[in-house]
Order: structure tokens, then sequence, then C-alpha cells
């Protein structure tokens, strides 16, 4: 009898065992995340190109052989100092032909005034007819346009002379030089390029490229931090100050030049880095946030009824997410539902929510949860003989 009664509890306790592993293994586990709160920021991802914010181009009126050149890369210049030097040779003999030529006419002038003033009086006195005074104060009007001509062709031959001497327009420093000492440069269709001058490079912009979807965030004061290349692990921050209305069209993709202003004491950054740019939309302290794979989260076999207590109705679809909003900008659709573990476990329970900002991580709930929820953020994958066989590569080997 003993025996019998051992037995049958032998066996129902297998029973009872085999009864709860058996429905563990087949129960659907899911990952959860407590809801938690911190500081969040939102903002605008793009790139850009660091410039000075004056260039000048620094080029040549006249053709002619470079003599001399006061300017190499990098040198500091002041507004009026010589850079280069142009061989005014030919320029000068033009200055002096030109005063020949002066000087001609205004003696042409002169006989031509005395002519006129001789034969006036001749007429005056009925000794010479009318057609020759008329013929002389002609003479002498021609003189004087002349002398006209003259003195403008040696102002023009003078301005070409000066011209040969180039000097800086602005304080500032040379970021490239075109020329060298004997080369020709030719001004007959355009002004060759000798020198590009920077006007200050302590103040410095970014030219940037900021998609259509995320410019109608961008603000004019905005704050922005942003990171160059050659300083990876140093943040430089920046303010914008422009945003451009001409849409910028590559490849059907639309684009905006947005400015933002930099700082440059040290004169670590330089012309043509290229940056990388958070600029700053919203910023957030002590928001309550959820990870962005919650949004995402949507169970197969969802309960249809509503949580005890709550307002849930039967959960929809959740969408994908936008590009928009994986980009660190504003989510276009503010209400989303949530799946939420019960404090007395069980299945999850959709709750709908309202958001607020996103960094494209984690996105804040201003209504639908409270600080330490559980959230589920996916599901855990049952593990098979396979899949465990897998996890170890090195198996037991093989028996002998």
């Amino acid at each position: 009898m003993k025996t019998l009664i051992a037995l049958i509890l032998f066996l129902a306790g297998g029973g009872v065992w085999w009864y709860f592993n058996h429905n563990r293994k087949d129960e659907t586990q899911y990952l959860a995340v407590t809801v938690a709160r911190g500081d969040m920021t939102e903002f605008v991802t793009a790139t850009g190109t660091l410039n000075p914010v004056l260039n000048v181009t620094v080029g040549s009126q006249v053709s002619g052989n470079i003599a001399k050149l006061n300017a190499d890369w990098n040198s500091p210049v002041k507004a009026g100092q010589v850079v280069a030097q142009i061989d005014a040779a030919m320029f000068q003999a033009s200055v002096h032909q030109a005063e020949g030529d002066l000087a001609s006419s205004k003696a042409a002038l002169e006989l031509a005034q005395l002519t006129a003033k001789r034969k006036q009086d001749l007429v005056a006195e009925h000794a010479a007819p009318q057609a020759d005074l008329d013929n002389a104060l002609a003479t002498l009007h021609q003189a004087e346009a002349a002398v006209k001509m003259k003195e403008a062709n040696l102002e023009q031959a003078q301005v070409n002379l000066e011209h040969c001497t180039i000097y800086s327009p602005v304080d500032g420093i040379v970021i490239s030089r075109s020329v060298d000492v004997g080369q020709t440069v030719a001004a007959a269709m355009n002004a060759p390029v000798l020198f590009l001058i920077a006007n200050d490079l302590t103040k410095m912009q970014i030219d940037t490229n900021v998609a259509e979807a995320d410019v109608g965030n961008v603000e004019i004061g905005q704050d922005v931090d942003f990171t160059v290349d050659a300083f990876p692990y140093r943040t430089f921050h920046g303010k914008v100050v422009q945003n451009r209305n001409a849409p910028i069209t590559v490849q059907n993709v639309v684009t905006y030049d947005v400015v933002i202003s930099v700082a440059n004491p040290d004169l670590k950054l330089k012309p043509g880095m290229t940056a990388t740019l958070n600029i700053i939309i919203q910023h957030r302290e002590n928001a309550l946030k959820v990870p962005n794979a919650a949004l995402r989260f949507h169970p197969v076999d969802a309960p249809l009824i509503p949580n005890p207590g709550s307002k849930t109705v039967a959960p929809t679809p959740t969408p994908p997410p936008s590009k928009h909003a994986a980009s660190g900008g504003r989510a276009l659709k503010r209400e989303r539902m949530i799946y939420v573990m019960p404090k007395g476990g069980g299945k999850p329970w959709p709750v709908p929510v309202k958001l607020g900002i996103t960094d494209g991580v984690n996105t804040e709930i201003t209504e639908g949860l409270k600080e330490g929820d559980l959230v589920v953020t996916g599901v855990v994958a049952p593990q098979t003989s396979s899949s465990a066989s897998a996890s170890n590569p090195l198996g037991s080997g093989p028996r002998r």
C-alpha cells in the first residue's frame, strides 16, 4: 500500500513538473525597459563647410609679367599694402607717349587760337571774308576737342600704370597665391586671380545643406554643436545666423543653405574643413522618456480588450518610424500605442500615449505613462536545440 501511494505521488509530482516546465517553454518572453527620466535634446543633423566670413579675391586689371611678389601663403597683410608688382615698362612708355600727344595737341590749340584771333581782327576791318573767320573758329574748336581727347588718353595711361602695383583691399591673411614671379597674366577677357585673402579667420561661418524635411524647424539664434575630422574629440559651438530661402536641388534632392556663425579665437578651424553639425531644436530637462524600440513594437497576439482601469482601445499597427524622426527631427505622429507589462505579470497591455521630442534614440512621453512602468521593446526568440548548439561552436566533441 505504501509503495502504491509513493508511486502515485511520484507520478503526480512528475506531471506537475512537466506541466509547468512545458508551459514555461512555450510562454512568450518579452524584453522590457523601465520608463525613466532624463535630459533630452532634439536636433537636426547636417554637414557643411567652414569658410571665412569675408573672402576677397585680388586680381589684376592689366596684363603683363609679374615682377615682384610681396605676399605668400599665410602672409598677414594690411589694407593698402603692396602685395604684387607687374612689370610697368610698357605702361610707363604709354604714359610718355600720351604726354607727347597732349603737348602736340596743346601746341595746335595755341596756333588755332592765334589764327582765330587774327581772322577776327581782319573781318572787323573788312580785310578778310567771313568764311575765313568761320573756318578759323572751327579749327579752334577741333583743337580744343583734340586736347581733351589727349588728356583722357594720358589719364588712362596713368591709371594703367598705377594698376601695375597690386594693393591689398582689406586687412587679413593670404589663403592662396595663384601666380609666381615671371608669370604672365592676361587680363584681356577677365581679371586673373592673384591672391585670395581672408579678412578675419577668428570669425568664420559654416554653410550647411539642411534637408527640406528639417529646415522648417531651424530658426535664427539656435545653438549648434559640431565636430571636424581634424579634432574628432572636441566639440565646437556656433549659432544659426541665416536661413537662406534659395533652394539647392541635386538629383531631385532639395536642401537649403543654413549659415552658422562660429568663433575661432585659437585658429584651430581652417577654411574648407567639413563639419558635422547638430542644430539644437529643443531641450528638455528631467523628461519622461522611452526607447524608440517601444514605439515600433507590436506583438502578433496583442490583446484586443482594454486593460482594467485604463481607457485603452484596440491597438492599431504602429507605422515604421519616419526618416525625419530617425534623423533627430520632430515626430510626425504625436499619438502612438505602447505595450506595458502588468505589475503582476502576464501579457502586455496596449496603452495610448502622447509623444514629445525625440533625439533619434529615445522619445519623450508627455501623457499616458509614469516613471517606473515597464514598456515592451521586443520578444526573446525561443531557444531550440540547433540554436543551443550554435551558441557553443566547440560543442562537446564526437563521442568515441
